[in-house]
């Protein structure tokens, strides 16, 4: 009967310990199945991630003042159908293509001027080089669209 007993207890061990190899198994499957989804994430956010656009006031020669529109593109490869919506009406600045490592420049609307204090950003959209459209708003934040 003791031995009886020694087997049916090394079953139950053995089986406690099967099922907490699987246990353990699966949740270091989920944690690496996230750790996969954020670098996924990241590398599809890469190329957004260095696009920006501001407004700021510019000195010409002659000493006259006007406000123009920055789009940089710090990536490797150019932005496509770039777009500035402005908040008045539904008004958008198209600047159509951003080649890498560069900033265009355009006249911001002249009306601007009076409420300008320092360079701010602004919002834009854009597609990145894989297609996928994206938008930055004016606080920075970086949002694909669908």
């Amino acid at each position: 009967m003791d031995s009886e007993w020694l087997g049916v207890g090394a079953d139950a061990f053995s089986a406690i310990g099967t099922v907490g190899a699987f246990i353990v198994g699966f949740v270091l499957f989920r944690r690496e199945h996230r750790r996969e989804a954020g670098r996924a994430e990241d590398d599809r956010r890469a190329q957004a991630a260095k696009i920006s656009a501001w407004v700021e006031l510019i000195v010409k020669a002659d000493g006259a003042r006007e406000l123009a529109f920055h789009v940089h593109n710090a990536s490797d490869m150019p932005i496509y159908d770039v777009e500035l919506p402005l908040p008045e009406g539904n008004d958008v600045e198209f600047v159509g293509l951003v080649p890498p490592g560069q900033t265009i420049r355009r006249p911001a609307p002249a009306d601007w001027l009076r409420s300008y204090v320092d360079p701010e950003p602004v919002q834009i959209e854009f597609l990145d080089s894989s297609g996928r459209r994206w938008s930055r708003d004016e606080q920075g934040t970086l949002a694909q669209k669908a």
